[in-house]
């Protein structure tokens, strides 16, 4: 048996009077959002046992009533299940430049701590399965495809309209379903979750290009929280600031939170130097204050907030991708692409020019 819900929902739709425009098998714009989310949420497993036995009184059988009499009858599995979200975008001229950076920018999601937080299961060295992203570039649709065990996660764009989120469940069992019909109502809530997870990831990536963002303003000076107290800056290219920053990014956190012990862990790897409980505690403190973490109540234990996203995506992917690469061109000539070496070598140029017409000599 195969069934669309979007046309299903879309007869729904006529039946109930509600004006749709149709995107593929997606819809583009309706004239009661709510009303038309209501119809979808009514796609249960009922509605698909509905259809199932219609057809099966109308089609010839193997079994027939009095093998049902008897408790002998066709039992309904998932086989496969697909959950989308269509975020139709105002501007159409601008959703294919804003898929190309969004691609660009996310290549690394198929990596398997990353899934494991955008599917809420844990992998482990025995998990089986290849944990990859591929890059599927057909001459009508760019597809950007995560795998996960039997099942994986895409990206696209629906006809240059709108972007696509859609989670294809293979196998039940991935994401800690039964395949039995009466779980259908579970999957599709986890199916769900596992899209909103992904656009959480890709919306801190693209956030991050906005260095105006009040989240990093706050944090980049001292300010007052709301209850008066003091929240220490956390000001960029510092060290160890740039070091937490990094600790944030760790998806890994997002499934176990952020302890005292973990983050020493981390710190201690990524500064090179010993880092004491009494530092991670300090951390903890200003991290939290900045409103980038919060705590679990009942545990000594932190989650990471939104703004504790977008603040580890800014500093992190500044400073390593655009700083870093700029910096080091003195002594790695290759850090850089040919024409920002180019263009720095021009400025070198000027202000050497320029400091030795004002008799002021190099500074190292």
């Amino acid at each position: 048996m195969w069934l669309n819900g979007h046309e299903i929902v879309e007869r729904m739709a006529a039946r109930a009077g509600l004006e749709v425009t149709a995107l593929a098998n997606g819809f583009a714009a309706t004239t009661d959002p709510r009303l038309l989310q209501d119809l979808a949420d009514q796609v249960q497993a009922g509605t698909l046992r509905v259809f199932f036995e219609r057809w099966m009184s109308r089609l010839p059988l193997p079994l027939h009533d009095a093998d049902r009499d008897r408790g002998y009858w066709w039992q309904l599995s998932m086989r496969q299940i697909e959950i989308s979200r269509t975020l139709v975008i105002d501007d159409p001229r601008r959703v294919r430049t804003l898929f190309e950076q969004l691609l660009r920018d996310n290549l690394d999601l198929g990596r398997p701590e990353h899934l494991e937080v955008i599917f809420a299961r844990r992998i482990t060295r025995r998990t089986p399965g290849v944990f990859a992203t591929r890059l599927l570039n057909r001459a009508d649709q760019v597809t950007l495809n995560l795998s996960f065990l039997h099942s994986r996660i895409k990206i696209y764009l629906k006809e240059d309209r709108a972007l696509r989120i859609e989670t294809v469940v293979n196998n039940p069992a991935d994401l800690g379903c039964p395949r039995g019909l009466d779980h259908l109502a579970e999957l599709l809530a986890k199916g769900r979750a596992a899209n909103a997870r992904l656009m959480d990831a890709v919306r801190a990536g693209q956030g991050a290009g906005v260095l105006a963002s009040p989240v990093i303003e706050r944090t980049a000076r001292p300010t007052l929280t709301e209850e008066g107290r003091r929240a220490p800056a956390l000001r960029f290219g510092d060290p160890r600031v740039q070091a937490l920053a990094g600790c944030l990014a760790v998806m890994l956190f997002a499934v176990t939170g952020i302890t005292n012990k973990s983050l020493r862990a981390w710190m201690t790897g990524l500064l090179g130097t010993a880092y004491s409980m009494n530092q991670a505690g300090y951390d903890l403190a200003r991290l939290r204050l900045n409103g980038l973490i919060e705590k679990i109540p009942h545990a000594n234990t932190y989650r990471l907030t939104g703004d504790g996203q977008v603040f580890a995506v800014v500093y992190s992917r500044v400073h390593d991708r655009v700083l870093h690469p700029l910096m080091a061109t003195r002594h790695d000539p290759l850090a850089a692409p040919p024409e920002v070496r180019h263009a720095l070598k021009v400025i070198e140029r000027h202000i050497d020019s320029t400091v030795a017409t004002a008799h002021l000599g190099r500074v190292a």
